[in-house]
């Protein structure tokens, strides 16, 4: 999609680093940076409102300023009188990027990702990044979750363009697990299946591969087979990685819309800046 890479700024550490990493991608594609404050109407107290707004736009403008001076590419703010979940959902339909601020809880916990951005995050029209403060751009692969149940074509052009863009390299994992039952079977049975698994997982696995590498042959693309949990599996690997990207399958229960695990375990747990992109 083309459109400008839209940041929400709210004046937190969390969105102060998320639009600084905006500002960058930014650069990095060649295409305009939107700052998006939300602010709704208040029901009262017009007065000390009318305040507030003003210092609002004051440091909204000051944001500005700062990142005009930092990159080559337009740089705009928008005040909107909405809910941030609203605002932020209606910027992302013309959006290339949306790029949201998350809270640190240290080298152990990760993400801390409020209601706001898990709203985003079910409804976003464009791919959104999750940026937590504190944490300089660093070097190492761009890394991707590879699902070979379901059709991935936006996960992995999103990961293949942006290692081309970061020029690094591209790790691409896929975790499997032996079917659910065989831990009751013969060790020898089990040792025979796991490997017949493994070699039908990575004839999948290459094949999927194949013409993404073909069209990208200037490209260091590393695979991993790994089995166990994607879940945990991603989010030990994200260690080392300079983003993380995942699929956004957005799931319907009764209970309303959620996130898939391995999902939810990224945004909430990995040590870098995560993209989720929709798929089927």
């Amino acid at each position: 999609m083309t459109g400008p890479v839209v940041a929400g700024f709210d004046n937190s550490p969390e969105s102060v680093a998320a639009t600084a990493w905006a500002a960058r991608e930014a650069q990095r594609r060649d295409c305009p940076l939107r700052l998006l404050q939300a602010r709704p109407r208040p029901k009262r107290n017009a007065a000390d409102d009318e305040r507030e707004r003003g210092h609002a736009v004051e440091r909204l403008g000051s944001r500005e300023t700062e990142l005009r001076a930092l990159v080559e590419v337009p740089v705009s703010s928008a005040l909107v009188p909405d809910g941030p979940a609203a605002a932020l959902e209606d910027a992302s339909r013309d959006a290339a990027l949306l790029v949201l601020g998350s809270r640190g809880l240290g080298a152990v916990r990760g993400f801390l990702v409020g209601s706001v951005s898990h709203e985003v995050l079910r409804r976003a029209g464009c791919p959104v990044v999750l940026v937590r403060p504190g944490e300089d751009e660093r070097e190492g692969p761009v890394l991707v979750g590879l699902d070979l149940v379901h059709p991935m074509e936006e996960v992995l052009a999103f990961a293949f363009d942006a290692a081309v863009r970061y020029s690094a390299p591209l790790r691409v994992v896929h975790v499997w697990s032996p079917p659910v039952g065989s831990e009751y079977m013969a060790f020898e049975a089990i040792g025979g299946l796991e490997t017949e698994l493994s070699s039908v997982e990575r004839t999948r696995f290459t094949e999927l591969l194949e013409p993404w590498r073909a069209r990208y042959p200037e490209l260091d693309v590393t695979t991993d087979l790994i089995r166990g949990s994607a879940a945990v599996a991603l989010v030990d690997a994200a260690g080392a990685a300079r983003l993380l990207v995942v699929g956004r399958r957005v799931r319907r229960t009764l209970l309303g819309a959620h996130l898939g695990p391995v999902a939810h375990a990224a945004i909430h747990h990995a040590r870098c800046p995560v993209a989720l992109v929709r798929h089927a």
